[in-house]
């Protein structure tokens, strides 16, 4: 087969990034990272056994606090907004939807594939060494967390050229459609619960055709009062919904598999994030803001990934020193959170330096020529082949052995990154223009991954 996937490109114009966009981001990663590090307790038994508890969980308050900082649907708003600015640039440049998937394949699998194979390694070392084997499953669960927001995530930016096109037709008979596609499978999840997880697709692409009408300037049309009344709407029936039962009240029980809980709850998020725009990107604009969200916003994804295995890791060595341990629930032990979340983003430091440069977008030597659209599905199978198994069966030592290969065969698959092909009666009518073109990948002021 042929490599002409991907037809010669012309400059893009430079684009302004939203600093809005970016502080919240880096906002919700730090949400994120502070919450895991409040609901990781482990504790040693005897026979040297470990058991873990999920503290938050435990907790009666927690349940209308997880109601608003439930923020995983921002992510996806944030993911749609970004994902189709990037993905108009490269059309605009003559790029297709496989080159837009290679560049996201590339840009997600290559951080993970370092954290799966560091795990792997050293998991490994640690059984050889001793370790309980159950101590060393309950390590490898811990990395189950970050990688089902990386499947769900990977899966709504490969379908952003699809549903950008159904949304520049018809963009609101789009979404109505995919609202009904996730009530349909919410009424028959009782029934059929294994279809349930069919709505990992429908309500993520649905939360994430909100970025679209952001993207668009459809919220920023709106008045206020009308965003207002969509904050206010959009949570009374989420607290009806909860209310007479027909989903749980506790977001993080909503979450996996999603249900129209957190549409509901992206409706109220993305009305409120253009509510606070001006705001958010006054507080962006200050000095020291811009200097950390320039270092840490780019490395997102890396501190994703890598933050709950050192969180983890770290709460399991502590258990084998004499470091005082309050029981977990007290106040000792919520005050012990905040030195805590200081220590894993201090861990998190060398590692960003190590992995982090994985996020850096690909360079090609001017040569190379890109892989074909066989190539590029393939490679999308074969990452999304080990993350299902971990979604449905849980993540084990020998799956992430596995999951680390088919990474690294995946970016074997992808790494060839697109350059222009000239067909051949051009090349020889027109010699010289071969070399004035540049190569399909962006320009270095310009990004077609996570960040635009």
């Amino acid at each position: 087969m042929e490599r002409d996937a991907f037809p010669v490109v012309s400059p893009a114009p430079v684009v302004r990034r939203d600093p809005a966009i970016d502080l919240v981001r880096f906002t919700c990663l730090l949400l994120v990272v502070a919450a895991h590090c409040m609901m990781v307790s482990p504790a040693l038994l005897k026979g040297g056994t470990v058991t873990t508890d999920n503290v938050l969980m435990d907790q009666g308050w927690f349940t209308p606090v997880a109601w608003g900082l439930m923020i995983v649907p921002l992510f996806f708003v944030l993911g749609g907004v970004t994902g189709l600015e990037s993905w108009r640039r490269l059309r605009a440049r003559g790029g297709t939807g496989f080159a837009f998937a290679q560049l996201r394949l590339l840009r997600l699998v290559r951080p993970a594939m370092a954290l799966l194979a560091v795990m792997w390694g050293g998991l490994w070392l640690a059984l050889l060494l001793g370790v309980h084997p159950q101590v060393i499953q309950l390590m490898a669960a811990g990395a189950a967390m970050p990688l089902w927001f990386l499947a769900a995530y990977l899966a709504a930016q490969l379908s952003v050229p699809l549903m950008a096109r159904l949304h520049e037709h018809a963009p609101l008979l789009t979404f109505a459609a995919l609202v009904a596609a996730i009530i349909t499978i919410d009424s028959l999840r009782g029934a059929l619960p294994v279809l349930a997880f069919t709505n990992l697709i429908f309500v993520w692409c649905a939360v994430q055709q909100l970025g679209f009408f952001m993207a668009d300037g459809f919220f920023e049309r709106r008045s206020r009062t009308w965003l207002v009344g969509a904050i206010v709407s959009s949570n009374l029936v989420l607290g009806l919904v909860t209310g007479v039962a027909v989903y749980p009240g506790n977001m993080v029980v909503n979450i996996n598999p999603p249900n129209l809980c957190l549409l509901l709850l992206g409706i109220s998020q993305a009305a409120t994030l253009q509510l606070l725009h001006g705001g958010i990107t006054w507080l962006a604009g200050v000095g020291w803001v811009q200097k950390i969200i320039a270092v840490a916003g780019r490395r997102s994804m890396t501190v994703y990934l890598w933050h709950l295995p050192l969180l983890v890791g770290m709460s399991g060595l502590l258990l084998l020193t004499d470091v005082p341990k309050p029981l977990a629930g007290t106040a000792e032990w919520w005050w012990a959170r905040i030195p805590v979340f200081f220590a894993v983003v201090a861990l998190l430091v060398p590692v960003v330096w190590l992995f982090g440069r994985l996020e850096n977008r690909p360079t090609a030597a001017s040569h190379a020529r890109g892989p074909s659209r066989t190539e590029v599905v393939t490679a999308a199978v074969v990452v999304l082949i080990p993350v299902a198994d971990a979604a449905f069966n849980g993540l084990t030592l020998a799956l992430l052995g596995g999951g680390a290969a088919c990474f690294a065969l995946s970016v074997l698959l992808l790494g060839r990154v697109p350059t222009p092909v000239l067909p051949p009666a051009f090349a020889v009518k027109f010699p010289a223009q071969r070399s004035s073109h540049g190569p399909t990948l962006p320009e270095p002021g310009f990004s077609a991954n996570l960040e635009p």
